[in-house]
């Protein structure tokens, strides 16, 4: 097999179209078709079901499209490797980190990488854990912040902790604070958010999996005044009065809105740095590494 037949291969996966695939990957359209004949030669087994226009993976195709992605995947990073010169003139990092991560932690740290190396390209991902896990499996990160535990713990990865950072409630300042009076003071209990409107984030953000199981807790299900946005958005719906929403101190001190700390038992996030175990970072990754690192013990 050669990485340019499992390229073609991935490429008619993915558009389900040779004649899209082939333009995907700048090759005629004949070309492409003979190498995948090729490679399903090699292989013994048709790896698509041609009728009509409709192409299907196989259940040899099925086998072979993760696999294939992931040798694709390291050879793209063993060329990256290879091609870094010295002092790291040169390169890329793939990060993946949570959209509050990327508001709260991560700009002074990637002002300092870029001040040092600044030839190195920096490419970011916004998602939930559960979505940086699996395209780190995949191969499409170097690097992830994910915040732990992972709800599908996977044994092909490390995991190294940075951080726990406390949640707090915001809410905009025209707005009675939140509690309905009982958090007047300091601190707010998650009980006293029982009847409150709660901006929430969408399905599989870490940051609503964490709110409704603290409210469960406490015996209630949370009322969610507007659901389903992410953090930019969630933070102006609470500027807007829609409601109130838990988020990380981080976030929350830059944002204009009020704060307001919970009472004990305090509910926090474990922030954690993590990559594939099978598969050493690349340089440029592992000096971003050492100075996210470094900011958890400042």
């Amino acid at each position: 097999m050669h990485p340019q037949q499992l390229r073609y291969f991935v490429a008619v996966a993915e558009t389900r179209h040779f004649t899209r695939a082939a333009e995907l990957v700048h090759v005629a359209q004949p070309s492409l078709s003979q190498q995948i004949k090729a490679l399903e030669r090699e292989l013994g087994a048709d790896l698509f079901l041609r009728a009509r226009g409709n192409i299907t993976l196989t259940d040899a195709g099925e086998t072979l499209l993760p696999l294939a992605r992931r040798i694709l995947a390291d050879t793209e990073t063993a060329r990256q490797e290879v091609q870094e010169v010295a002092q790291l003139r040169r390169g890329r990092v793939r990060l993946g980190a949570t959209p509050s991560l990327c508001t709260g932690l991560l700009p002074d740290v990637l002002r300092s990488f870029h001040d040092r190396y600044p030839g190195i390209q920096l490419l970011v991902e916004e998602g939930g854990s559960h979505d940086l896990v699996r395209e780190l499996a995949r191969g499409a990160l170097d690097l992830a912040l994910v915040v732990l535990p992972l709800r599908t713990p996977s044994p092909a990865l490390t995991t190294v902790e940075l951080l726990r950072e406390e949640l707090v409630v915001v809410s905009s300042p025209e707005s009675p604070p939140p509690g309905h009076g009982r958090g007047r003071a300091r601190r707010v209990r998650i009980a006293d958010l029982e009847g409150e409107r709660l901006v929430m984030f969408r399905h599989g953000y870490d940051l609503r999996e964490l709110t409704v199981e603290a409210c469960r807790a406490e015996g209630f299900d949370p009322d969610f005044a507007v659901e389903g946005g992410e953090m930019d958005a969630v933070l102006g719906f609470v500027r807007a009065g829609l409601g109130v929403a838990v988020v990380p101190r981080m976030v929350a001190g830059r944002t204009g809105l009020r704060v307001t700390p919970l009472a004990a038992p305090v509910l926090s996030r474990t922030v954690a740095l993590a990559h594939r175990s099978d598969v050493a970072p690349p340089r440029a990754a592992r000096e971003l590494q050492r100075l996210l690192l470094e900011e958890r013990g400042r």
